[in-house]
């Protein structure tokens, strides 16, 4: 890094998350997965059951929501109680390392419910403008009509 200067990616043992073989990159994939996120924010609260959280993240299959719910225990940052009984009743919540996601959701969370509009906003002026002339070239619809205006 020029200067020594790493943004403050570097978070002891070396690690950097732009690097291909740092492990760091496969928790913040996981962390910052779109299902991850809405599965930690709906257990803030506290734990539920499974029929729960597939009520709480509307549009989450009962797969998809398997699978998150796997991966995320798996990473320490979700517990699971079966309790005994027919038909057995399972509880997922937050282990410690889960609760610690919370203030660093809760911002993303924030960003994206206030800047919502703007992107959409955004979204639609790129998608009016029109593809890009090719994948190659720097030169582009956008580029070109907006040159054309100046």
């Amino acid at each position: 890094m020029a200067g020594g200067h790493d943004g403050g990616r570097s978070r002891g043992a070396g690690l950097d998350v732009l690097r291909r073989t740092c492990p760091s990159r496969s928790v913040l994939a996981r962390v910052v997965g779109k299902w991850t996120v809405l599965v930690v924010v709906a257990l803030e609260d506290g734990p539920l059951r499974f029929g729960e959280l597939l009520a709480a993240v509307e549009g989450i299959s009962a797969k998809v929501l398997t699978a998150t719910l796997r991966a995320l225990e798996r990473d320490g940052v979700v517990w699971r109680r079966a309790y005994p009984g027919v038909p057995a009743r399972v509880e997922y919540g937050l282990s410690p390392l889960g609760r610690s996601l919370g203030e660093p959701l809760a911002a993303l969370q924030a960003w994206a419910q206030a800047h919502a509009q703007e992107v959409i906003r955004a979204r639609e002026r790129y998608d009016a403008a029109g593809p890009p002339v090719s994948a190659g070239s720097p030169e582009t619809a956008r580029g070109r009509a907006s040159s054309e205006q100046n």
